[in-house]
């Protein structure tokens, strides 16, 4: 079987996004002419701003016109793209911040992810004349994306700052038959920050993880107030420097990723069976590859007799699925549970249970932006005797309100016991059901989570 070939690009973007896109064509289609079956760009390939207010003027939606142009172009050259740091919009409702995205896209030029940088840099330090905050202006991202299988392996998606966070990498690599081979970190390193750490901080993340490691890198004067280091590198499981780019000028390198080279370093350093966990913990597991969306006439098995409609079903995981309730014991009553048929809390895996738990949060936070307010009540049953209905372990969200069963709070727990047992239960109507569906997928579609 052939080794696949990459090709990482070194550039100077500018403020001018129809320039900077036209540089970016070219060095995919010159990678794609030197056999590069996955290209990837650095941070800000879609443009730099000279300030925080034309940065945000400039960014886009993830769906809007230079995606798309990107996404064409993909599926035109019949290339995997790695677009490492788009200034992605929130909503056309709210620019007052954006996200710092990486995004995945496949040959057929679907996108296969989108990483939301969670590791914002922030330093004050007023004695020296520097202030630095892109919190200001970046929402900060909520979660690590599972790597995504590709031709050239398994890529798992970070940026920049993120390189000087160890555990956010080996989260990345660490999860069992699905962790990642290859480590990216597209960047706009600083040139004193870049000549003291950028080399020592790739190898090390290689070196540790047993990764390869990719880092497109931007380089050069982008304007009078920002100048980047350049350096571009592939690295190999072991450390080694398969390609490197200068500190001056733009360039295109190509390298191959041999897998059995890792499969080799893996073996004969088998560090990761070494690990002490029950010393130092495990790191955070890679939750999800974003939220999915099901097809309304996909069915889901959910205890021994049912099966739930796509069309109820408002966000999936690879490991939960969120739905509406058939019987609300207040408006915006909603349930999470593990795909896997599990009747009780303590049957899931670990990788499962933080899953869950952090699907709970996600849909947590949209039910109280959707009922306007502040409080929910989470709830398990976990068990008959603890009032399951359902053999099939399920989370109840349920956002509370001041004047909920006027006013006297606990009266909740007396009817989440009872709402789905009675003897003439008022089932709410499939329509309304699938109404509620479609609604809260467009907060989850919208990244409001």
């Amino acid at each position: 079987m052939a080794v696949p070939c990459i090709g990482v690009v070194q550039m100077c973007s500018s403020g001018d996004i129809e320039e900077n896109f036209q540089k970016c064509k070219s060095y995919i289609l010159g990678a794609k002419d030197k056999g590069a079956e996955m290209v990837f760009l650095p941070e800000c390939f879609d443009f730099v701003g000279r300030s925080k207010e034309e940065t945000l003027r400039l960014s886009d939606a993830l769906d809007g016109a230079l995606i798309e142009r990107f996404r064409d172009l993909a599926r035109t050259a019949g290339v995997w793209l790695s677009l490492g740091g788009f200034h992605e919009r929130v909503s056309e409702e709210d620019n007052s911040k954006i996200y710092n995205s990486h995004v995945l896209i496949s040959a057929s030029g679907d996108i296969k992810a989108v990483y939301r940088k969670c590791h914002l840099f922030d330093v004050d330090l007023p004695e020296k004349g520097v202030v630095l905050k892109e919190s200001s202006y970046v929402k900060r991202g909520e979660e690590i994306v599972s790597p995504v299988e590709t031709p050239i392996g398994k890529v798992g998606l970070g940026i920049c700052y993120d390189l000087r966070f160890p555990a956010f990498s080996t989260s990345l690599c660490l999860s069992e038959g699905t962790g990642a081979q290859i480590l990216t970190y597209p960047s706009t390193f600083t040139v004193p920050t870049g000549k003291a750490h950028w080399e020592v901080l790739l190898r090390a993340r290689a070196i540790e993880n047993q990764a390869f490691v990719v880092a497109a890198a931007q380089v050069g004067q982008h304007n009078e107030k920002r100048r980047s280091f350049g350096h571009a590198l592939i690295l190999d499981p072991w450390g080694r420097i398969l390609a490197q780019a200068g500190g001056s000028d733009p360039e295109l390198l190509m390298a191959k990723i041999d897998l059995n080279e890792l499969k080799k370093r893996r073996i004969e350093m088998p560090v990761r069976s070494h690990r002490r966990a029950d010393l130092y913990g495990d790191p955070l597991l890679p939750l999800t590859s974003g939220i999915r969306f099901p097809g309304d006439d996909e069915e889901f098995p959910w205890g021994e007799r049912i099966k739930l409609k796509g069309s109820t079903v408002f966000c999936r995981t690879p490991f939960s699925m969120a739905f509406v309730n058939r019987k609300c014991v207040l408006p915006g009553h909603v349930l999470v549970s593990p795909l896997r048929f599990v009747r009780r809390l303590f049957d899931l895996s670990r990788q499962e249970t933080s899953d869950l738990f952090t699907l709970v949060q996600r849909v947590q936070r949209v039910m109280e932006r959707v009922h306007d307010t502040p409080n929910s009540t989470i709830a398990i049953q976990d068990g008959k005797h603890a009032g399951q209905s359902i053999e099939h372990l399920h989370v109840h969200i349920i956002p509370r309100k001041a004047t909920d069963f006027g006013g006297h709070q606990d009266q909740l727990y007396e009817q989440l016991a009872a709402h789905d047992k009675k003897e003439h239960i008022e089932w709410r109507s499939e329509k309304e059901m699938v109404e509620e569906c479609r609604m809260l997928r467009k907060y989850f579609e919208e990244g409001s989570f």
